[in-house]
């Protein structure tokens, strides 16, 4: 059984850093495209930042410079460092895996976790 669990939210203030964790079981997440999205209340869930097998790592134009997306195979764990958070950056952070090659959003990853809650207070 595939299980993601991130870790690392809270509630911080503008300008602070913020590092999330994703715990991958049961998946190996150097084979996989892995990816964090987040999502605020009413709204789809927004690609924050990705990694594929043979591309350039991507971010979305919001985050660029700021957040830093990575991978540790050792630990089989996907991080974002987040810095220069912004009262914009509030969401619910998720994760998302999947095996092999992906153009699409949210829904075309196979495995997903719960996410974990950034609030930003300006």
């Amino acid at each position: 059984q595939v299980q993601l669990v991130e870790s690392g939210g809270g509630l911080v203030q503008a300008g602070d850093s913020l590092r999330l964790s994703c715990a991958a079981s049961g998946l190996t997440l150097s084979g996989a495209s892995v990816a964090w999205f987040r999502q605020v209340p009413g709204k789809d869930h927004e690609l924050v930042a990705r990694i594929r097998s043979g591309f350039p790592i991507g971010y979305a134009d919001s985050v660029k410079g700021r957040f830093t997306i990575s991978r540790d195979n050792a630990k089989n764990t996907l991080y974002l460092q987040m810095n220069s958070l912004k009262p914009e950056d509030t969401a619910v952070y998720s994760c998302a895996a999947k095996m092999g090659f992906t153009i699409g959003g949210y829904s075309s990853y196979d495995y997903r976790g719960q996410g974990t809650q950034v609030t930003v207070s300006s």
